[in-house]
């Protein structure tokens, strides 16, 4: 029997319509992080990478959006008496003494019912493998599931399984648009902005010196989404008191007008409805249209899964300041320092950085060699 396993990657039920764009994007990750592979093909509704190592490969893929979940599996035949014994000989190597099992079968079955599968598959394990000890469990229930997808010639038996980033794929949108990374809560604006498929630019915005290793760690966990072997960071240096909530939103005014100045036609706005008043941020899309772009606003309809999207850029050690931040009241209408902005312009300054380990270090070494 076939012992290769191979990296099964599912798109979410948005990104059904994009598969084009994720198959792409899943061979540039791996070529960016020098992962070889054979084949990058769909199988019905899920990509089929053939890795040379599946585990590395999963891991690179798995930066990506636009996955549901994405799995390391045994291809077979999709046949009923080679899926049941495979299911059954995996199994042993993934079942510890004792534990509760569930045999889940999904996808296009050929002249028989996933449930058939399942109920086989579950009796041959207990027959077969009773040295175990392992009993089936239930639909809530279990400690171990073994999960099989078939599609219409093959069947892929799950030896690891890991979760997506969900999404829609990079770059499925085919329109350029700007953030502005200056906080936690505009960290997670803009992970948002590339989950939704734009083609993103980012610029870095600071008060003080201070703010910029914390920056930077942030930026170093958003750029490997950009699927790009070289990235071009711009940094801004505002000089506006770091303290106040109408200080605050002044920076974020200032910012936004720093944003308008840019080429870009789409500016990404990190404002939620429910965090700041309808007021701000009807101000704020309608300074945009003054300027003929048009406002993106991706935490919209983020509520409580903002605080998860920071963890998923690193951020599990500054959740408070996000919790400062989000639980402020922004009930006061601002408005922007225009000789700061003019200064700030000024300061620009354009990094180009290779996408690797040491990404933190040389940024902070570029932005000194600048100074």
């Amino acid at each position: 029997m076939n012992e290769i396993s191979y990296v099964v990657v599912f798109p979410t039920i948005f990104s059904k319509n994009k598969m084009s764009q994720l198959v792409l994007n899943i061979k540039k990750i791996l070529k960016i992080k020098n992962q070889q592979f054979k084949s990058v093909k769909r199988d019905g509704d899920v990509v089929l990478v053939d890795a040379n190592d599946p585990v590395f490969a999963s891991s690179a893929i798995n930066l990506l959006f636009g996955i549901e979940k994405i799995m390391i599996a045994r291809q077979i035949k999709n046949d009923f008496q080679g899926i049941v014994s495979e299911i059954t000989s995996i199994s042993g190597n993934l079942l510890l003494k004792g534990e509760k099992f569930l045999v889940k079968v999904e996808g296009t079955s050929k002249g028989f019912l996933v449930k058939d599968v399942e109920i086989a598959a579950t009796s041959s394990i207990i027959e077969k493998k009773s040295n175990l000890g392992a009993r089936p469990g239930t639909d809530e229930n279990y400690d171990k599931l073994l999960y099989t997808f078939l599609t219409k010639n093959y069947a892929y038996i799950s030896i690891f399984s890991d979760k997506g980033n969900g999404g829609v794929p990079y770059q499925s949108q085919n329109e350029k648009t700007i953030c502005a990374v200056y906080d936690e809560l505009s960290a997670v604006s803009c992970f948002e902005t590339i989950k939704q498929g734009y083609d993103t630019k980012i610029i870095v915005c600071y008060r003080q010196k201070s703010e910029l290793m914390n920056l930077v760690k942030i930026i170093h966990q958003i750029i490997p989404r950009l699927i790009q072997n070289e990235i071009e960071l711009e940094f801004f240096w505002l000089k506006i008191n770091p303290s106040g909530i109408k200080n605050y939103l002044i920076y974020v005014n200032s910012i936004i007008e720093i944003m308008l100045k840019e080429s870009d036609s789409r500016i990404s706005l990190s404002l939620s409805p429910l965090v700041f008043s309808s007021k701000f941020i009807d101000n704020s899309i309608k300074k945009v249209f003054e300027k003929n772009k048009i406002p993106i606003i991706p935490l919209a309809g983020v509520d409580t899964n903002l605080f998860h999207e920071a963890k998923e850029i690193g951020l599990e050690n500054r959740v408070k300041k996000l919790e400062k931040i989000v639980t402020s009241r922004f009930d006061e209408i601002a408005t922007f320092l225009k000789k700061e902005v003019e200064i700030s312009i000024k300061t620009k300054k354009v990094i180009s950085i290779k996408l690797g380990p040491n990404n933190v270090h040389d940024i902070l070494d570029s932005l000194e060699e600048n100074h």
